[in-house]
């Protein structure tokens, strides 16, 4: 029975947008719901690492957060007399605990189902992203805010009109009208969650294992109801890719080391395998779109057995296709660092530049503009850039890789007052 409380975190964070889900598919209220949610969660934190965690922990949380949100519910009605039409969408039956062996939704995952209740028709695709993130993917407003490259505050505004816009409204599985456009929602949600899992935006972790395992069990999950779809495919493809180089991506102190000096043979063949089939799959389930090919192009860096055997002109070539079905900033950032392969580095940096005005104060275009200036010979540039790329992130990893490379540029010392 687990009783550390890093275990018990790691099963709250797990059993939390499942619990979400479960509350929000019985009974709506998503803010009050998300309230008892928190409310069942520090009730399990607090005594779970002394008494043990209950032979079905998930049931358990359902059953405090529904009592909890029942209790809320009846103070709210009984203070504030709730209208009429606010009495039929939530009724008085239906403040009832669910039973401990009650069965799950038909999908079998109550994450998935909220995952796509999350995607309402009501809302922009904005709000609808940044909802989801929150609510099923457990990221801080911040991390939601950095991953949307705008500011913490313009982010938590959006988060708190989504939910109030929802407020109310009883939420509804897609249907076949607004099925592509929710599912496009929940397929760039399940992209920006695994991001975060794959390279945290803060903190002293390069990788957040939780985010990115959890990201690819519920693409996983979406691709068993979906299996023809191609866009789906091609996510979990590249997810598995990426994610299979993770182990190799820290040295043993937990620094970061890029993708042409890591050690091959740590990569996790198996996933490798897998994605690389998936891509095929994926490429001819309809016209490549984005996430087929970002899986591509992982999938040329991972069948390269070294650095110097990558098909940089075929990632280039995937990368105009990139570009043109879908520009994104970062994507071409990306292109521009395979502009740079092909066509040397300062082709590169002429890419770089182009991107100035769009990912200004972006650690990212420092970084790769400091990497291309280094191997252009411009040593000095190239410091002042991983300096200012150092200063922009906030990842620990990051910022120490980034300061370590700007101090191996600095300038000989003089051997004039060595005595030589």
């Amino acid at each position: 029975m687990l009783r550390r409380t890093a275990d018990v975190e790691d099963l709250l964070r797990l059993h939390a947008p499942q619990v979400l889900g479960a509350l929000v598919r019985r009974y709506g209220h998503f803010t009050e719901a998300e309230d008892a949610v928190q409310e069942a969660l520090l009730a399990a934190a607090r005594q779970w690492p002394d008494e043990g965690v209950p032979d079905n922990p998930r049931g358990w949380l359902i059953r405090v957060a529904s009592r909890r949100l029942m209790d809320q519910l009846r103070a709210d009605e009984a203070r504030r007399r709730r209208e009429e039409a606010d009495a039929q969408l939530t009724p008085r039956d239906a403040f009832s605990t669910p039973a401990p062996g009650e069965s799950r939704a038909p999908s079998g995952d109550d994450t998935l189902t909220l995952l796509f209740l999350c995607c309402h028709p009501e809302l922009s695709p904005a709000a609808q992203v940044a909802l989801t993130l929150r609510a099923v993917g457990g990221l801080t407003t911040a991390e939601i805010a950095r991953a949307h490259l705008v500011p913490e505050a313009t982010m938590a505004q959006r988060i708190s009109r989504a939910k109030a816009k929802i407020k109310g409204v009883p939420f509804r599985q897609p249907g076949p009208d607004d099925r592509d456009q929710r599912l496009a929602v929940v397929l760039q949600v399940l992209y920006l969650i695994f991001n975060e899992g794959y390279t945290a935006t803060s903190g002293s972790a390069l990788h957040r294992a939780d985010l990115a395992r959890e990201a690819i069990r519920l693409t996983r999950s979406v691709r068993t109801l979906l299996p023809a779809e191609g866009a789906v495919t091609g996510l979990l493809a590249l997810m598995l890719l990426t994610e299979a180089r993770s182990a190799a991506r820290t040295g043993p102190h937990g620094e970061l080391v890029p993708l042409d000096e890591q050690d091959r043979s740590r990569w996790d063949r198996r996933a490798i395998e897998e994605g690389s089939a998936l891509v095929e799959e994926a490429l001819s389930q309809g016209p490549a779109g984005a996430y087929q090919l970002q899986a591509a192009i992982a999938a040329l860096h991972d069948e390269a057995a070294r650095a110097d055997d990558t098909d940089w002109p075929q990632i280039l070539a995937l990368y105009d296709l990139l570009v043109r079905r879908a520009p994104e900033p970062m994507a071409e950032l990306g292109r521009a660092v395979a502009v740079a392969m092909v066509h040397g580095p300062r082709a590169g940096l002429a890419e770089v530049a182009v991107l100035d005005d769009r990912l200004a104060g972006h650690h990212r275009l420092d970084a790769v503009r400091a990497h291309l200036l280094e191997k252009a010979g411009e040593t000095e540039a190239a410091r002042a850039a991983y300096q200012s790329a150092a200063q922009r992130t906030l990842s620990i990893p990051e910022r120490h890789y980034l300061q370590t490379r700007a101090a191996r540029l600095l300038p000989a010392k003089s051997g004039k007052n060595q005595g030589t």
